[in-house]
């Protein structure tokens, strides 16, 4: 368990980017994903020991991911409109590629989220996700396609 003042502001510290980005990746929406971040170390804080610190990490990104669709599906979720922010967790060049990937569907977003811009391998989304490896590479194949056949029908040149 953490509970120190050091142990909780060097956890922070790596992973808080992180999480931010993911949750944004998921709700579109920077107060959202703050809020959703510190829900997750709030829940962090009451966890018992991990293995290590990929344990770690990779129960951050489930946490974030299960409390972004829990999000979701609250009814005052879906019935407001988020303010256009400026606030963006991405360059120019990811945000418009990203754009383009929220076009997916939920399960092959996440999978491309976390291959490509969070670097994960198969069998780690596979075990955040818990999913079979197979399927999770399937997801990311065809994700791929898609997401190469949005990205031509708009104009986007590699």
């Amino acid at each position: 368990m953490i509970n120190t003042r050091e142990q909780i502001d060097a956890v922070v510290e790596t992973y808080s980017d992180m999480i931010i980005r993911i949750a944004y990746h998921n709700l579109r929406n920077q107060a959202d994903a703050e809020d959703v971040a510190q829900e997750v170390f709030l829940k962090l804080m009451r966890e018992e020991e991990f293995e290590d610190e990929g344990h770690r990490k990779a129960w951050l990104i489930r946490v974030t991911i299960n409390l972004c669709k829990d999000m979701n599906k609250q009814a005052w979720n879906r019935k407001t409109e988020g303010l256009i922010e400026t606030w963006e967790p991405f360059s120019n060049e990811q945000q418009r590629v990203l754009e383009e990937l929220w076009e997916l569907p939920k399960n092959y977003r996440n999978v491309v989220y976390l291959y490509y811009y969070e670097e994960l391998t198969v069998s780690e989304i596979a075990k955040i996700l818990k999913r079979k490896e197979n399927t999770v590479s399937s997801w990311l194949t065809r994700a791929r396609k898609k997401l190469k056949t949005i990205l031509m029908e708009g104009g986007y040149r590699p």
